[in-house]
């Protein structure tokens, strides 16, 4: 995950010292602690949770146990995933349930974290899981944002609430109504935004809590904003009774701190990230996974879901049969991108993977423009060179590039492309038991 790049590099470089030395000093130890402590204050991690955790590392890891183990170095990276799965809640947390329909969460954040967008992604997960939800439009101030809402809920298919540019109050009740009288479980109201905190903004958020008491407030963040959307975070919580967290943009260039931080300087848990603009780039939030994947463990469970929706049983069927006749070729190739394609990219489906999150695949390079590329390329190719590629040589690769309209150079690319996601197959073979079909 871009979030956090560069301080799973900074770490394992920590480690991979650590391991060169085998037996470990307390000196070493205490060394290593203030590397890891700079790392975490490069990532923007707030000071008093990045010293709170150092202290509870430290404290641990110097014991005598830990210094005459014979692999002090295993034991101390688990003692720093155990803190960081910690540090950002322990466990995932889910959505709370109305005890009568409907369920409603209320969602709020500042102007720019992503909140309309959100509203639209999450409403299409809990469709997914069977819940049939309403989005009620109560950004009143912005006449964009109501339209944005309708765009997101007819691409989401689900139904949006509006009621023009009125009392937002009143549009929150009439939702609820709404959703009572045509049997939808979940309500998901969008309140309005700010540049910043204020006392008017706040006071029409606690007037719709006070009127429709949600059963969820959700702040949304933008993760991008480091420290400042901790403090947002802090801001929110001191006026309204915030039951969670969602920090948007993950998947940007972003140093990871208000990752790190927002639940121990909130008390609030993280309950889903966004990963990316599609509609489907939510995930619920893990601790657990989320620490592994900062420390290059990978992230099966959620590799295995994301498995799970873009593979057909049938389809799993028929790679399972190639795979195990060594038979994957050109052909099955331009499935498998399809397929990865749903699952989040190349680079994504990598970074899950234990010990892969350091190969680097561009998501950019696998578009729609080039997937037709792609398909004129292998079209020029001969049966047998499809099915054994390694055949193709120079005097091929010109015959091809010049069958297809494409280069030398495009011609290299794809089956560079191709090698790579045998890399990955191979890797998902390997893996037994832990995908949704065997191998």
């Amino acid at each position: 995950m871009a979030a956090f790049s560069s301080l799973g590099e900074k770490l394992n470089h920590v480690f991979s010292k650590l391991t060169k030395r085998g037996k470990l000093t307390e000196l070493e130890i205490k060394q290593a602690m203030r590397e890891i402590r700079i790392a975490l204050l490069e990532a923007d991690v707030n000071i008093k949770v990045a010293k709170d955790f150092i202290n509870s590392v430290s404290e641990k890891a110097v014991g005598q146990d830990i210094l005459k183990s014979l692999n002090p170095t295993q034991q101390v990276i688990k003692i720093v995933n155990e803190e960081l799965i910690a540090l950002m809640g322990g466990q995932n947390q889910k959505l709370e349930v109305a005890p009568k329909p409907p369920t409603v969460i209320m969602m709020c954040g500042l102007q720019g974290a992503g909140k309309t967008t959100l509203s639209g992604k999450l409403a299409l997960l809990l469709k997914k899981q069977g819940k049939k939800p309403l989005l009620v439009a109560c950004d009143v101030y912005r006449p964009a944002a109501i339209k944005q809402l309708m765009v997101v809920g007819e691409k989401a298919g689900v139904q949006v609430f509006e009621k023009g540019q009125g009392d937002p109050i009143k549009i929150a009740k009439e939702g609820i109504d709404y959703a009572n009288k045509f049997g939808l479980d979940t309500v998901i109201i969008d309140t309005a935004g700010r540049l910043e905190i204020d006392d008017n903004l706040m006071t029409e958020l606690e007037n719709i809590n006070s009127a429709v008491s949600p059963t969820e407030i959700l702040l949304v963040v933008d993760s991008m904003t480091g420290q400042v959307a901790v403090n947002v975070a802090e801001g929110f919580s001191s006026r309204l009774p915030i039951t969670g967290v969602v920090l948007t943009k993950l998947d940007g260039d972003t140093r990871g701190g208000a990752c790190l931080s927002v639940k121990a300087v909130t008390g609030k848990p993280i309950k889903f990230c966004g990963v990316g603009e599609k509609l489907t780039d939510i995930e619920p939030f893990y601790p657990d996974r989320m620490a592994n994947r900062i420390l290059g463990m990978g992230d099966v469970l959620t590799l295995i879901e994301k498995a799970q929706e873009a593979i057909k049983e049938e389809d799993a069927k028929k790679l399972e049969k190639k795979l195990r006749e060594n038979n994957f070729d050109l052909n099955d190739y331009l499935e498998q991108i399809e397929m990865l394609k749903k699952m989040g990219g190349a680079s994504a489906v990598m970074s899950m993977m234990p010990g892969m999150g350091k190969l680097k695949v561009k998501d950019g390079d696998v578009d729609e423009q080039e997937i037709y590329r792609m398909k004129a390329i292998i079209q020029s190719m001969t049966q047998k060179e499809r099915r054994n590629p390694q055949i193709i040589n120079y005097s091929r690769k010109m015959r091809i590039a010049k069958g297809s309209g494409t280069s030398l150079q495009q011609i290299n690319a794809l089956l560079k492309q191709y090698e790579q996601i045998k890399v990955i197959i191979k890797q998902m073979k390997n893996n037994k038991g832990r995908l949704p079909f065997k191998f």
